[in-house]
């Protein structure tokens, strides 16, 4: 069981780094765009009011799938950045995927904490030292409160 100041530091640490990384909607969405055209999905834009009506009754910036036959086709709707419906075959869909955990597993190893080891550190003027232990068995111990 993880000690409560262990997961408090975890859970802290995970807040900084989100609002260091903040980006805005259209930021966002602009990434993901550009790794859908990557992976092979084409841009269809709404040019016409016909497909500007058809483009608005889709759920935005989400996946849809279509299944037609043999043939399964993916589409992103995305009425924010490029006014645009991007299509995909499940090839394209795939990539798209496999780029999407790529890059949770580089975020994730971005969130394991690195070893700090500098002799001139001084724990103590933390309230950390030498012999203080870890966890709520030793006088060091940081939790909520600290």
């Amino acid at each position: 069981m993880a000690f409560p100041g262990r997961i408090a530091a975890i859970l802290s640490s995970a807040a900084f780094m989100l609002l260091g990384a903040c980006a805005t909607q259209q930021q966002v969405v602009s990434e993901a765009e550009d790794h859908l055209a990557a992976a092979g999905f084409i841009s269809r834009p709404a040019n016409t009011p016909q497909r500007q009506a058809m483009l608005k009754q889709l759920p935005p910036h989400q996946f849809l799938r279509r299944v037609r036959g043999n043939a399964v086709t993916y589409v992103y709707a995305d009425p924010l950045v490029c006014n645009c419906l991007y299509v995909g075959d499940q090839t394209a869909f795939a990539r798209y995927q496999a780029y999407r955990q790529q890059k949770q597993l580089l975020d994730q190893q971005q969130m394991i904490a690195l070893e700090y080891q500098d002799a001139s550190w001084n724990w103590g003027a933390w309230g950390w030292g030498p012999g203080m232990g870890y966890g709520p068995f030793g006088p060091g111990y940081w939790g909520p409160g600290w």
